[in-house]
């Protein structure tokens, strides 16, 4: 894909396919006859539409980055370096009807369930057209099977596994699958979802996306086990994957999915991958001196968008193909925002409005 030094992290700016990460990624999909199984049925349009889902999220956040730098946004929370996790997991399961409840670094999950670019970025400008009218950061769409996150950090633990008890009770194939980063797994609300998941024996795939860092504070500063041991904490199986890897990934959370259908949930899926910027657009500065250089240039050479485009090319895709793709999501994009940025100024929500659409009416003393 196109880079941009402006946006991108520097380690992608001039990104090549390595011999030794690329006989890495092949490597991880050999590992495991099961998931190997599971990629070896993947068509190729499902492996495209992965690749058209990595673009999209890629350029979405490119696109925030860029308002942030104009002005148009104060900050933005973006999933750079993390995109072959969030577009893994959707993907694995039945879009028709499993539902997720992403957190605001899963961007991509909103779009590759459906919810349109624009009506993501109208959330952000908080437009009257928005999905949440403007009362809301956090976009959502049960109609898309999107459960809209709160800002708290596992708020969706819990939630998921009621939605989890409803499928079970219902006797429905159903699954639903969140994200719980590696540090909101320490949060109250994560341990007593998790668990309550584990003791009903619900269809919840939990993803507990170990990405390094809790804010300002590495993994070691906060977990003194192996962060792979939680499946066995609670009782759970678990599957432990590359996120970089958008495959492997996937392969993951099919088999997750795959054993919650059968009444055998909850499930934890591990993908270790590494967040390429700061908690937010307004500390990128800082997050390069909590890490050695080193770290940053290790999983800048592992960027999950340029190494599965190598993967796919190796695999007899035609680079013309991927440019095609990319040309299609570079437009996708720019219709989007300006589509946003009409809202933005001709549907701005009056300020009456923030007494409709709520759940408890005013009522006169």
């Amino acid at each position: 894909m196109k880079r941009y030094p402006m946006f991108d992290p520097p380690e992608y700016v001039d990104w090549k396919p390595a011999p030794d990460v690329m006989e890495e990624y092949f490597r991880t999909l050999d590992r495991d006859s099961a998931r190997a199984h599971i990629v070896s049925d993947l068509s190729r349009d499902q492996l495209l539409d992965m690749y058209a889902g990595m673009l999209r999220f890629r350029l979405h956040d490119i696109t925030l980055s860029r308002w942030v730098k104009q002005g148009i946004l104060s900050k933005a929370w973006l999933g750079t370096g993390e995109e072959a996790v969030t577009v893994g997991n959707v993907h694995a399961l039945d879009r028709n009807v499993d539902i997720v409840g992403p957190m605001i670094r899963n961007a991509g999950a909103c779009h590759e369930m459906g919810i349109p670019v624009a009506d993501m970025l109208r959330e952000y400008l908080a437009t009257e057209d928005s999905p949440g009218k403007g009362k809301c950061l956090h976009i959502g769409g049960l109609e898309k099977g999107v459960i809209a996150p709160a800002s708290q950090v596992a708020a969706l633990a819990p939630v998921v596994a009621g939605v989890g008890l409803s499928f079970k009770q219902r006797g429905e194939k159903r699954v639903v699958l969140t994200w719980i980063g590696d540090g909101a797994t320490k949060t109250t609300a994560s341990h007593e979802g998790i668990n309550m998941a584990a003791v009903m024996r619900v269809p919840v795939i939990y993803v507990l996306q170990n990405n390094q860092i809790a804010l300002g504070t590495r993994l070691d500063q906060h977990q003194a086990g192996p962060f792979t041991s939680w499946g066995r904490a609670y009782g759970v199986t678990s599957f432990v994957c590359n996120g970089n890897n958008v495959l492997d990934t996937f392969a993951a959370t099919r088999l997750a999915a795959d054993l919650c259908r059968e009444g055998q949930g909850p499930a934890i899926v591990i993908p270790e991958t590494f967040r390429m910027g700061g908690h937010a657009t307004h500390d990128e500065r800082e997050a390069r001196m909590i890490f050695a250089p080193e770290l940053f240039e290790y999983w800048g050479r592992r960027d999950p968008i340029g190494t599965y485009e190598a993967y796919l090319e190796r695999t007899g895709v035609p680079r013309s193909q991927l440019e095609e793709i990319e040309i299609r999501m570079i437009d996708e994009l720019a219709q989007a925002e300006k589509s946003a940025l009409i809202s933005r100024d001709t549907r701005m929500p009056r300020p009456e409005a923030a007494l409709t659409g709520v759940y408890s009416p005013i009522i006169p003393v």
